[in-house]
């Protein structure tokens, strides 16, 4: 899917800007093409250099919270949460154990460690399944709240925001965790009305009820103040709340008598490294934007929209950010691009800016995961795990439009 977005960018570029040349006489369209392929790529060299630093600054950070147990510990936490979500799973089977832990660290912004992990415990749902070529419903339940991204630590996203001049890189964070919320709830529903799950079970209420009551007080405190109040003791809380975080993973090493320091230094070493490595993409994919948006393309399309939302007395502001939230369900790495495109153009702290980082972090790559996480163990027949999937992407786009209007329109 990635490759068929890639060439479709340059195919539609070129026809854009041969039909520009032809039929409008525009004799300058080409150079324009040009100069955004060699400056897009100078720039995704630019950026993936800035980022070194603060990327090797978070992943040291979060080694150190990996290694000093923290996923352990979300991973008993949850545990009988998912037992109930999931019946057909024994007690006790190594499945439960895989699942809570891939959750758990994709919660934590860990992907390194989550995808080997998600596909362990799609192998172990395997040994359970009934019918080996058709997914089970728990594969299914798994898979959904994989593509709704429950993400408590949007590291990326600050990481890019940093190095493209956000003022306050973390202000979207209170966002994020609400817009996550609704696509994660949206898409347990989905999975709940299409399995018959029983969400009435104490255990089961007692998990959703206390997190929709986090999400819900945050919601009336931040409701009863003035925007200018709100954006304040957003960045305030999102600061605290991170850093405390930080001081949690390092007492959290001092009291298992773990070298914090050591692991803090192994985790930035994998940063540098994952900073080089990111080059190659960064480029194909801002090139490929940078002449889909050089050739008009990308403003036809966004004009297209605005019109709709005109058509029907939508405020148009969002419609900057929605190509990330198009390309996002089929490419992570193209959302991304898009995202830092739409900083890099309109603003790190422009509306379209803050809303293409909020939906970059509420939602994953649904059919990449459906793609891995399936055809690791050979399943063909999905069942309704990608209609239930886009609900959860749909819910959480629709979330971060109306949360980015409310905390920054």
């Amino acid at each position: 899917m990635l490759n068929l977005i890639w060439i479709g960018f340059f195919l539609i570029a070129f026809v854009t800007a041969a039909v520009k040349l032809i039929f409008f006489g525009n004799t300058e369209i080409f150079a324009a093409i040009m100069t955004a392929l060699f400056s897009q790529s100078k720039a995704a060299f630019e950026i993936a250099l800035g980022l070194t630093g603060v990327l090797s600054l978070w992943l040291g950070i979060m080694r150190v919270g990996e290694k000093s147990g923290f996923i352990q510990l979300l991973t008993q936490g949850l545990t009988p949460l998912f037992s109930r979500l999931m019946p057909d799973i024994p007690k006790h089977h190594p499945a439960l154990g895989a699942i809570v832990m891939n959750i758990s660290a994709n919660a934590l912004g860990l992907d390194n460690a989550a995808t080997p992990l998600g596909i362990k415990a799609m192998q172990e749902l395997q040994a359970l399944n009934p019918k080996p070529e058709t997914a089970s419903n728990a594969q299914i339940l798994f898979l959904v709240i994989n593509t709704s991204s429950v993400t408590l630590f949007p590291v990326t996203i600050f990481t890019y925001r940093t190095q493209l001049g956000a003022l306050n890189p973390t202000d979207v964070f209170i966002p994020i965790l609400i817009a996550t919320y609704c696509s994660t709830l949206a898409g347990l529903l989905a999975v709940a009305w299409m399995q018959r799950i029983n969400l009435l079970d104490k255990v089961v209420l007692a998990y959703l009820g206390g997190m929709t009551l986090l999400i819900g007080a945050l919601l009336a405190y931040f409701s009863g103040l003035p925007q200018e109040d709100m954006l304040e003791q957003s960045a305030l809380i999102s600061n605290v709340i991170l850093f405390s975080l930080v001081i949690v993973f390092i007492a959290g090493a001092l009291y298992k008598k773990i070298n914090a320091y050591e692991a803090f230094v192994e985790g930035a070493k994998e940063g540098f490294q994952t900073a080089i490595t990111i080059i190659p993409y960064l480029v194909a994919m801002l090139a490929a934007i940078g002449v889909f948006r050089a050739s008009g393309a990308l403003e036809l399309l966004n004009d297209l929209m605005r019109y709709l939302a005109v058509l029907f007395e939508l405020d148009s502001r969002f419609i900057d950010a929605l190509p990330t939230a198009l390309i996002k369900p089929f490419s992570g790495s193209g959302a991304r691009a898009m995202m830092i495109d739409t900083m890099k153009t309109l603003g790190a702290d422009s509306f379209a800016g803050r809303l293409s980082c909020i939906i970059q972090g509420s939602t994953e790559t649904t059919f990449y995961v459906l793609a891995v996480y399936f055809g690791a163990v050979g399943i063909k027949n999905i069942r309704h795990a990608a209609g239930c999937g886009i609900m959860a992407d749909f819910a959480g786009v629709i979330a971060s439009i109306l949360i980015c209007y409310w905390f920054f329109g």
